[in-house]
């Protein structure tokens, strides 16, 4: 697996790791057996005979796919663990939903509450104890009559925040059975990925943007295929 994850490598300094994240894979897992992405990167160091350090400064749920950063040093850490806290970094996602938004373009805004024994967030009144507002904007990109292409900028980052958002707004996201999508006949992915990356690097300060294409079966209707 640590061959498989070198080829997911799309820049690499010895600041900074990014890399894509495929869907299925958890970021981060105390479950004994289980691969995850900073042990797969610390064996891919070790490998290289370089000091295995990972530092984890931003997440991405287990069944979603996407681009993602990772610290090579402490120092490199600190800093970009800085900017996901002050929400300078910029996130991209698409996501394939059931129907069509009301408006091609605009904003979800709600207010999130966590349940951690179920691990599953929901849409609450403003003033429910321990509730988080929650926002994005969304671009209609492709439809058909069943489905939607959206193109998603995250604005703040709380716990299954598009799920939750575009399932509160009756569309829920294609594959995602948790949060109310229609069941269909055979394993479906979940249809959201992280497409786009963007964040100052922690040493040289320059601004650095990565993009991906999703590669979920549940794209491919939207997706022109890549150029040879």
């Amino acid at each position: 697996m640590t061959g498989q994850i070198k080829d997911q490598i799309r820049y690499e300094d010895d600041a900074v790791l990014v890399c894509r994240k495929p869907a299925g894979i958890p970021v981060q897992t105390a479950r004994a057996g289980q691969q995850d992405m900073v042990s797969l990167l610390k064996n891919y160091r070790a490998a290289k005979k370089e000091e295995p350090y990972i530092g984890l400064v931003h997440r991405l749920d287990q069944p979603v796919e996407g681009i993602m950063v990772f610290a090579k040093t402490k120092q490199a850490a600190a800093a970009l663990a800085a900017q996901v806290g002050a929400r300078s970094v910029d996130k991209n996602y698409y996501a394939v939903i059931w129907g069509k938004m009301k408006e091609k373009d605009g904003e979800l805004c709600d207010h999130l509450s966590k349940d951690g024994r179920t691990n599953c967030s929901r849409a609450v009144s403003e003033n429910t104890p321990g509730a988080k507002r929650a926002e994005l904007s969304y671009h209609t990109v492709a439809e058909t009559e069943e489905k939607s292409l959206l193109f998603i900028t995250l604005k703040t980052g709380r716990h299954h925040q598009i799920r939750v958002q575009l399932s509160h707004a009756g569309h829920p996201i294609y594959g995602d059975g948790k949060y109310g999508a229609r069941k269909e006949s055979g394993y479906l992915p979940l249809a959201l990925c992280s497409c786009r990356l963007g964040f100052v690097h922690p040493v040289t300060k320059k601004k650095m943007e990565f993009e991906i294409r999703p590669e979920g079966k549940a794209f491919f209707e939207f997706f022109p295929p890549e150029e040879k």
